[in-house]
Formats: C-alpha cells, structure tokens, sequence
C-alpha cells in the first residue's frame, strides 16, 4: 500500500513523524504557539494541536489538516494562558485517528498533564502489553500515551515521575509535558531527536527546531542535552538528568533532510551542512564527469546542488521549479495519475536544461518512484544527459526511531546495486555520498546512521530490521 507520500508523488522522500513547541511564561501562549507550529510545519502535516495552561488548568484544541487549516483567531484567542505546548504531525504506527492528535491530555485527581511527543518508543509494545495488565486503559495507540501511563503510574513528585517513566524508554523520544503551573522539555539519552530551548522577554520557549525561535523573537539559549529532564516555573529552570548513560548520537536524517535550511540543530547549521556533502560529491567526480549544468531538486536539495556548483565550478542552474501553492492532492495512486502529480509539484524548464549536459543533486532515494519521474521530466524537456548525485548513502535499512522508514522492501537500494538503480532511475550515472563523506561533512560530533548501516542504538523489541 502506498503512502500519502507516494500518492502526492514524492515517494523517494522519507518523512519525519513530528515537530514540537512550547513556551512558559509569556502572555499571548497560544498565539506564539501558532506562529512557532506554522514554522515548523515542514515536520508534520497530517494533523496539529496547541494546550495552554492558564494556571489552574488545561485547555487543547486540535484537529486533522495544516495548521492554518486547524486553527483560526478565535479558536487560537479562546486558548487563554501564559504556558503552551503545541504539536504538528504525521502519523506514527498509531495511524492518523484524531484520538492520536497531539498534545495528549490525561486529567486525574492529581492533577493534569499535557505531553507533545516526537520520535518512536522502539519497546512501546511490551510497555504497552505491561501497563494493560496492571489495569491501565488506553483510549489513544500512539506512543505519547505510553509517556502519560509511565508518568501517572509512577511515585514521588512529577520530575521523580518522569525520570523513573524515562528510564524506562527505549528509542527517540523529544517530548514536552505541560502541567497547570510548570512545562518540561525532555530528550532521550541518545539524543536521537533534536530539541532546543531559547529565552523570550519574562519567559523561555522550547522547539524542535531552531528556525521556530526566529519566528516568535525568542533568543537561543541551547540544546537539551541527551538524557536531560528541563523543568520551566516561577522560580525559573531546573535541569536533572535521568540517567548518566548518554550519547550524541543526533539522527543524521534531520541534517539530510527533515530541518528547515535556517536551522541549527546541535550546534550545526542545516545550510551548511548540506552545502558541504554537495562539495565532497565534487570532490568525487572532478576529474571523470563532463555535464554542463548543476540543478537540484527543489528545497532541501538545494544547497548540496550550490556546494556541488562552487566546488566542481559547473555553472548552477533553475532547472526544475516547484510549485508552492498545490496544496496536498490525496489523488488515487494510479500510475497514470502518480506521473500527474509530480508535474504538478515540479516542472522542468526547458529553456534552462534543453541540450545540457544535467548534473541532478537529490538529497536522498527511499523508494525511487519520485527520481526516476524527474529523470524523465528533464529529458522530456531536453536534456542530453542526466548524472544523478545523491548528497546522502544509500538508505538499506529501516528507522524505528521516529522516521516513516519501517521496511526494507520500500527501499530500492536494498533491492539493487548502484548499476542496475542507475538503469532503473533512466540516468546517464549514479553516485552517492559514501558514510566516510557524510561524517566528514556533518563533522566529529555522533550520528544514527542506522538507516545506512543497520547498526541500531537500541535493541529492536520484535521490531524486524529485514
């Protein structure tokens, strides 16, 4: 069965589960809120939501769609308080029912609790299974439920709670806990998942991504490191560690290309970064390919496509144009109407590529649908040769750890060698970044690199990596 992705015809693209946001202490929460979600949006587009806390309690208004397409001025103004969490979304295993839409709130007696999730819990099923049997119900599949369940069934005060809840969880987890009077940003111990804090005017904000700061005025501060529990309240910020077995092992898909270009995400920024492997793919060809024009494949393929540009000295050109305003299609996946779509979103410009030699930049191939289309495309408009350079190793193996990468029978790398993908794409030549380059152009710091290596971080819990 094909996925949304394939469907809008951008198969060859994996997709990141989530994108989170919160701020303590600023009057117009849910506003900020808005404006830090509609940044991040690039994350998640299935479904989004926003709880604020107005000191007493806590309120959430959520719903399927883009965030504009959720939230208007009056749902956005009857979202009274000065602490907020917000949350947009593609699904993860739990499916896109709307009981899976985020923020989750679980009220008790005890008090009240908000939590914004991304990444995967790789052992949910067993912690799941083991929460059941002890009487818990669950009226939600997604892991975030799994968080609440370990928190409320938990002793001593709330970072006790959550500490102990943490340490039980296995996987990617970057999540933040909104309570009536205090908010919580938490990474896992790998720090699979980004997630940053930044100070606002009288209060602090907390997101996936630094580029939703940018929006909102917010001022950097730092990243949550692995393993950390931050606590925002009155008395300010409280920092505790539930665990001392930590690593930077940050998901190298964020910099391939899930994070906004604007972004830094542990220290790095995404631009440069990605204006670096295209480099190192020049690097490689300078003395063996011929080609007349370097063209990327619209957005995050850009920068690798002007690195590639500047250090091979081919000239960089618009060879392909993408579309901003088709919205999302949902279109039957017929093959016929598959080719349609990806004309829709991209168009070759044939007064660019028409008798050149094409040097085509993509950032990476999951499924191979989407670049064997575009290989197509410029041909038809002209083009004499098509050498495809992918700024990324080739993808054999599945993600559990938050991206929507759960089989090797969706990855066409895993099915064939370099020669015969090259064939089956329609191009002249086919090269990818090795893992030796990719490390030299992300730097010392860790990464997963699990989807290239299959080396995973966490034992598997059932989950099969063939």
């Amino acid at each position: 069965m094909l996925t949304n992705n394939e469907e809008n015809g951008l198969g060859d693209k994996p997709r990141e589960k989530c994108g989170v946001f919160g701020v303590f202490g600023v009057p117009n929460a849910a506003q900020l809120a808005y404006f830090g979600l509609h940044t991040l949006q690039h994350r998640g587009q299935e479904g989004a939501g926003i709880a604020v806390s107005d000191g007493e309690g806590l309120h959430c208004t959520k719903g399927k769609g883009l965030v504009l397409e959720v939230f208007n001025q009056s749902d956005i103004d009857a979202l009274k308080g000065s602490n907020s969490i917000g949350h947009i979304r593609y699904s993860t295993c739990g499916g896109d029912e709307w009981e899976n839409i985020q923020p989750i709130v679980a009220r008790a007696n005890r008090g009240s609790l908000a939590v914004a999730h991304n990444g995967q819990i790789v052992n949910a099923q067993p912690l799941r299974d083991e929460l059941e049997n002890m009487g818990h119900l669950f009226h939600t599949s997604s892991d975030s439920a799994i968080i609440l369940h370990l928190i409320q069934g938990g002793a001593g005060n709330l970072m006790e709670k959550l500490q102990s809840a943490c340490a039980r969880l296995e996987g990617a987890f970057a999540f933040l806990i909104l309570t009536p009077k205090s908010l919580y940003a938490i990474r896992d111990r790998h720090g699979l998942r980004p997630l940053a804090i930044a100070t606002l005017e009288n209060g602090w904000c907390a997101a996936s991504e630094t580029c939703a700061f940018d929006a909102v005025g917010a001022k950097f501060l730092r990243n949550v490191e692995p393993g950390e529990i931050l606590k925002f309240s009155r008395t300010g910020m409280e920092s505790r560690f539930y665990t001392q077995q930590t690593e930077h092992r940050l998901c190298a898909m964020e910099y391939v290309y899930f994070a906004r270009e604007d972004s830094s995400i542990d220290g790095k920024n995404v631009h440069l970064a990605r204006r670096r492997t295209g480099e190192l793919l020049a690097r490689t060809d300078c003395k063996t390919l011929k080609a007349d024009l370097v063209v990327g494949v619209p957005d995050s393929s850009l920068p690798a496509a002007m690195g590639y540009s500047e250090a091979s000295g081919i000239p960089y050109g618009m060879g392909l144009i993408k579309n901003r305003y088709v919205g999302r299609t949902f279109i039957e996946p017929t093959q016929e109407q598959r080719d349609l779509a990806v004309r829709m979103k991209l168009s070759a410009n044939s007064s660019v590529v028409q008798g050149k030699r094409i040097v085509l930049i993509d950032d990476s191939i999951v499924r191979g649908t989407t670049s064997r289309r575009i290989i197509r495309l410029l041909r038809e408009a002209g083009a004499s040769q098509v050498h495809l350079r992918v700024a990324s190793p080739p993808i054999l193996y599945p993600c559990f750890y938050g991206v929507d990468i759960s089989s090797r029978k969706e990855l066409i790398s895993a099915g064939m060698d370099p020669q015969a993908l090259c064939r089956y794409l329609g191009a002249d030549s086919l090269r990818f970044l090795s893992v030796e380059q990719l490390r030299e152009a992300y730097g010392e710091a860790g990464y997963c690199f699990s989807c290239f290596t299959g080396d995973y971080l966490t034992p598997l819990y059932g989950h099969r990596a063939d």
